[in-house]
């Protein structure tokens, strides 16, 4: 993906050297103090209890009504966004990944932070077992490219990032948290967010912690493993903690119990 050219004068200024390295200091990044590790709970306005509504209220009438359809099974949603990846600024599409590859796309909430690099770093150190497996993988919070920037150039031992090997896409308008149903309207910032997307662009999986507990990286990678292997055996289904090399089952009354019968 081409770089992207960034119209702001600040920007202009950034990358007026070609031959230096960009840098902002970390100290200009602040953290809202509404950061408080865990998610506030949202006041929730109950509707009147049944018992409460008039004598004429049909049963029938009554139906719970989501506000939209689920991600996992559904196309996932669209996004067009700046990122940094190898310390430059670049344009990400989701779409370019279609009938390509599968896309680990996972979000946290804000740069310079605490559990944010450890996972961020995890997923970087095992970039490679993800690339054998035809997938690329996507960070995304509400920063800036600026801020990315910043942390991928401040060194691990001082709780920055280092030099990533997928990009970290700028949320800024947090348009993309909301698509995906993660951002936490009161304070601003995505949940712990995690979804696979297969080469059709197909949401397969998604899990998301709270602010305070981290993703594990061998589990995105089991799952993925998990979801490919169904794909290419598609009379076959994994069953719990199922990792290559042990039995899946079929999905069937009868021939299910050949599986049940070995473990």
């Amino acid at each position: 993906m081409a770089a992207c050219a960034a119209t702001a004068s600040a920007a202009t200024l950034l990358l007026s050297n070609h031959n230096s390295k960009p840098y902002i200091s970390p100290k200009s990044i602040s953290i809202p103090s509404s950061f408080s590790g865990l998610r506030n709970p949202l006041v929730s306005h109950a509707p009147a209890s049944l018992s409460s509504r008039s004598p004429n209220f049909s049963r029938r009438s009554f139906s719970v009504r989501a506000s939209e359809l689920p991600l996992v099974g559904n196309p996932a949603p669209g996004f067009e966004a700046e990122a940094v990846f190898d310390q430059e600024f670049i344009n990400v599409k989701l779409s370019e990944y279609t009938g390509k590859k599968y896309v680990i796309l996972f979000f946290y909430p804000l740069d310079f932070t605490f559990v944010c690099p450890t996972e961020i770093t995890a997923f970087s150190d095992r970039y490679e077992e993800f690339q054998k497996l035809n997938t690329e993988i996507l960070g995304v919070s509400i920063d800036s490219v600026f801020s990315h920037l910043a942390w991928v150039q401040t060194d691990r031992k001082s709780g920055g990032l280092g030099d990533l090997k997928y990009p970290l896409v700028s949320d800024v308008t947090k348009s993309i948290s909301k698509l995906y149903g993660v951002l936490i309207p009161d304070q601003g910032i995505a949940l712990r967010g995690l979804f696979i997307i297969d080469k059709e662009g197909v949401i397969q999986h998604s899990t998301i912690n709270n602010l305070a507990i981290g993703r594990s990286v061998d589990e995105t990678l089991r799952t993925l493993q998990a979801l490919q292997y169904v794909q290419e055996n598609p009379d076959e289904v994994c069953p719990a903690g199922w990792k290559p090399g042990d039995k899946s089952m079929k999905p069937d009354p009868k021939l299910s119990k050949e599986y049940f019968a070995a473990v």
